[in-house]
Formats: structure tokens, C-alpha cells, sequence
């Protein structure tokens, strides 16, 4: 049964979208804001290399730095992000929803299990045009 994740995936994937930000003391690093989100999310096996890593199979050091700062995005309503990295997270997320709920349900079973951070983001995510499945 598929539930309402719009919100959590509003935030899944901040972290994508900085492409394995680390945290920094205001901000994610924008180090990696001039990475093609496209190439990515259209090319299968970079995309399955941060699914595995963020399910918990192996990590390439951006993969790493991904699945660290991923909870903190989630508690902080993605407060440290930038405007373009913002942009970024509702690009991914329209693909994801469009594209791989599969996968989003997978991993809303590992951060969010209780469906809180699905709750809290439903607006924003409806704000940005992303459809709840």
C-alpha cells in the first residue's frame, strides 16, 4: 500500500541535489551545485549506486557524505539548503514520484518509519507541484 510520501520525498534526496553535501555550520556545501541532476536521475546505474548506498550497501565517499547528512535534512526541513539546491531536490523528487515510488517507499521505511517527516512536508510538497501517490 502506497502512502502519501510527497513531503519526505521533498527531502530524500536534499542531499542529491548538493550531491553528497557535508554539513557545514549554516549551510550544505554548494561544492557540488554545478553537478547535471539530469545525468544523474537518466543514467541507471549512477542513480542505483545512491539508492544502494543510502539503503545501506556500499558507499563511494560522495555516497557517504549523502547518507550522513540525509537525517539532518530531514529534521531541519532542509534549512542549511540553498535556493538552487532546493530547486534541485524538486526536480529529483517530481522524477522519483513519476519514475521510482518503489524505491521511495523503500526508503521511507528506513527514514522515516513512522511517516512523521511524510506529515510534517505534505504541503510543501503539494507547493511544489509534487504529486502524492
Amino acid at each position: 500500500m502506497m502512502h502519501s510520501m510527497g513531503g519526505f520525498r521533498v527531502l530524500l534526496f536534499v542531499v542529491l541535489v548538493a550531491a553528497t553535501a557535508t554539513l557545514a555550520a549554516e549551510r550544505y556545501t554548494d561544492k557540488y551545485d554545478s553537478l547535471d541532476i539530469d545525468a544523474i536521475l537518466g543514467n541507471e546505474r549512477l542513480y542505483q549506486k545512491y539508492l544502494q548506498c543510502l539503503k545501506g550497501g556500499r558507499c563511494t565517499p560522495d555516497g557517504k557524505e549523502l547518507k550522513e547528512v540525509l537525517p539532518d535534512a530531514l529534521k531541519t526541513g532542509c534549512s542549511k539548503c540553498s535556493e538552487k539546491q532546493r530547486q534541485g531536490v524538486a526536480k529529483v523528487m517530481k522524477f522519483m514520484t513519476e519514475k521510482k515510488p518503489k524505491d521511495l517507499a523503500d526508503l521511507e521505511k528506513i527514514y522515516d518509519p513512522t511517516g512523521s517527516y511524510r506529515k510534517q512536508y505534505q504541503e510543501e510538497a503539494k507547493k511544489l507541484g509534487i504529486a502524492n501517490k
